[in-house]
């Protein structure tokens, strides 16, 4: 005899959502500060799972010696690649630092004076002080979240053990947890979750992957550009253009602001032209170049499923940054572009449209007023139809 589990209650299963919901954001309350180190295991396992492939496939190894020897690799890149450029652009900021504070020094004395204009006196130094206010009041959380975690990530061996731990297992049992991910998941909405798993996992990969390959090239074309302009300090220019480029939008202004203001005050390092004719020049460069960035790179090594509207973007690296600093700056595009894939199913879902565009919502049939007769009625079978083998 087969005993028949009784349901749950609607009230039952709010009830238990309500409870978990509670749990789970408790859960990250008490748990904060492993959230940052757990997003960046996640990014690492994510940009190495490729490679890690690869080396598995053509070694023919074990996948846990493949991750330990990809791990080998990008450090010895990475260290490589430090000690390479590290001493020219060590140097090379000490003095675009000094520059930079020199420069704004002199425009803070500049507008710290006072003007007579039509014999009205006009007293510049208050609104300097309270600009100079608002912004650092602006900036500190951002910096301020972004040193800490910068200090916790990088100073503190425990975290980054933690990091490198957790990423060896996300790729290892890489297939284990799509696969347990897939069942846990209702046999009827099994189809929308693979179908969102595969556009949101297409705006990460372009994001991280694409995004790499992007800054790699935008820094050497830059390094060439400037050495053959005479920009002042082309390498630490070139590496600033290319960690701006995960700031889409965003990052072409800032490093026109700080071109623009290299060219004004130092000019060319040889060419004989004036330097407002040289910063000009670099305007113009850059002006071309972000055409060329938007209409020709983007769109072929990342593509355009980040594409976002400029006002989206930066409302969401402002608000990236003061929800988790750096970091949330950095993820603020894919995250949004992740954001907007759910919001049109969950919209689409809500107002019985197609959830995607090559499929098909079926209308639901209009209620049966006499559903209540079906509980009580046995269908006999007709034995023309058993006959025929019907059953």
């Amino acid at each position: 005899m087969t005993e028949i589990r009784p349901r749950w209650s609607d009230p039952t299963k709010f009830a238990v959502s309500l409870i978990l919901l509670g749990l789970l954001v408790f859960l990250l309350y008490r748990f904060s500060s492993v959230i940052a180190p757990l997003i960046i295991a996640f990014i690492l396992a994510y940009i190495l799972s490729p490679l890690v492939n690869l080396i598995q496939n053509r070694l023919r190894i074990h996948r846990a010696i493949a991750i330990l020897l990809a791990y080998v690799i990008v450090l010895l890149i990475i260290i490589g690649v430090l000690m390479l450029i590290i001493p020219p652009l060590a140097e090379q900021i000490s003095g675009l630092n000094l520059d930079i504070q020199n420069f704004f020094d002199n425009v803070e004395n500049l507008l710290g004076r006072r003007y007579i204009i039509a014999g009205q006196v006009i007293d510049l130094s208050d609104f300097v002080t309270q600009a100079t206010g608002s912004l650092q009041e602006i900036l500190t959380p951002v910096f301020g979240q972004t040193l800490e975690l910068v200090g916790d990530i990088i100073t503190s061996v425990v975290w980054v053990i933690f990091i490198v731990v957790v990423s060896f297992y996300l790729i290892k049992d890489d297939l284990i947890l799509r696969d347990w991910f897939e069942k846990i998941i209702p046999p009827l909405y099994r189809y929308d979750y693979i179908h969102l798993r595969s556009e949101i996992n297409h705006i990460w990969s372009g994001f991280f992957r694409g995004q790499l390959m992007l800054a790699l090239v935008v820094a050497i074309l830059f390094s060439i550009i400037g050495l053959i302009l005479g920009l002042p300090f082309p390498l630490a220019m070139a590496i600033f253009a290319g960690l701006l480029e995960f700031l889409p939008s965003v990052g072409h202004g800032i490093w026109l602001v700080t071109a623009s203001v290299l060219s004004l005050s130092l000019g060319s390092t040889w060419l004989p032209l004036p330097n407002w004719a040289f910063m000009l020049i670099v305007i113009g460069l850059h002006l071309i170049y972000q055409q060329f960035d938007l209409n020709y790179l983007i769109p072929r090594i990342i593509g355009r499923s980040v594409h976002l509207p400029p006002l989206v973007v930066i409302l969401g690296i402002v608000s990236g940054a003061v929800l988790a600093g750096v970091l949330g700056i950095f993820l603020a595009a894919p995250t949004i572009a992740s954001a907007r894939v759910i919001g049109r199913y969950i919209f689409a879902n809500l107002f019985d449209l197609p959830a995607f565009p090559d499929s098909v919502v079926s209308p639901l049939p209009p209620p049966n007023p006499n559903w209540w007769r079906k509980l009580f009625q046995r269908k006999i079978p007709n034995h023309s139809d058993v006959d025929r083998g019907k059953p």
